[in-house]
């Protein structure tokens, strides 16, 4: 144990660490390899949209705790030549820098040894991952006033926003607008403000409408998918992973799911009494309101399966 993480075994006998804060473990179905790859990896494509894309391929990592996602989305392009901008955010280093003390209990880690010291070093590294160039990021902070600064679209990366309320510390940035986003925070029940309506609005403001960009998440909870379809998303069922027999996909292009969210769900969520989503980060569990409702059915998601 160190500070707020220590390990601890899976029953498939794979290693994760837990927070004692948030009393949570990091993917806790399959472990951090498997589980990262299966959830964000291949539910996202990222090898085949990245084999077809041309120029920099952009994924933003919200949630970086000990890099599983990042590092299994560096894996699976190994072999692929082209540019790749990975972009995490988490609000401590504290789980990456135990996963570096302990690489051999965190199989997912090695090998990324040098890159990892650097990132959390200088907060940046670039590097040759095979044939891949990859520029990979770290933004220490607290994600939510990153991405309400973001969203805005005016401000150079770590500038500092004189001329907006937020306190001096926290730094405002222009951020490349991703191609795929791994959304990995610790559950709505334990870390509520990671996960309100303003959070997934400013996360929806920030992707360019030209480049279209799909986001996956191990929740399947009404109220997250209520939540991002009022965002602004188009929502839909994702692959079954370890303890999850669904997750959650949803991007700004109906045509990155292949099974999007029907009527029948919508009929299900105004029955549910956990359906209303968060707009202050306290946890908290209520029925849709009419007007929460109402806004939902005119999601062009519904109006055109309504057709």
């Amino acid at each position: 144990m160190s500070g707020d993480y220590e390990l601890v075994q899976l029953a498939n006998g794979e290693k994760t660490l837990y927070s004692a804060s948030y009393g949570e473990k990091m993917h806790p179905g399959l472990g951090p390899a498997a589980e990262a790859e299966l959830l964000y990896v291949r539910q996202l494509s990222i090898r085949e949209r990245l084999q077809k894309h041309r120029g920099e391929f952009v994924i933003w990592d919200v949630g970086l705790g000990a890099a599983a996602n990042a590092i299994a989305a560096l894996r699976a392009t190994r072999d692929i030549a082209g540019e790749l901008r990975l972009v995490s955010f988490d609000n401590t280093s504290e789980p990456l820098e135990f996963a570096l003390k302990n690489v051999a209990a965190l199989g997912h880690v090695a090998g990324y040894e040098n890159q990892i010291a650097e990132l959390l070093r200088e907060r940046s590294v670039t590097f040759d991952n095979g044939k891949l160039k990859v520029n990979w990021e770290f933004h220490l902070g607290d994600f939510p006033a990153i991405i309400s600064c973001s969203s805005r679209g005016n401000e150079t990366p770590n500038s500092k926003m004189e001329k907006h309320s937020e306190p001096p510390h926290v730094g405002c940035y222009r951020l490349r607008s991703p191609h795929a986003i791994f959304f990995d925070a610790f559950s709505p029940a334990k870390n509520p403000g990671m996960w309100t309506l303003p959070v997934f609005e400013n996360l929806f403001r920030a992707l360019d409408p030209a480049r279209p960009c799909a986001l996956t998440t191990y929740s399947r909870s009404t109220m997250i998918r209520a939540t991002l379809l009022l965002a602004g998303f188009f929502v839909g069922i994702g692959h079954a992973t370890g303890l999850k027999e669904e997750t959650t996909i949803a991007a700004n292009s109906l045509d990155l799911i292949a099974e999007p969210l029907d009527g029948r769900w919508l009929e299900r969520a105004a029955r549910s009494d956990s359906a209303e989503p968060l707009r202050q980060p306290v946890y908290s569990r209520s029925a849709l309101s009419p007007v929460t409702l109402e806004k939902l059915r005119q999601h062009p998601q519904f109006r055109e399966s309504r057709k």
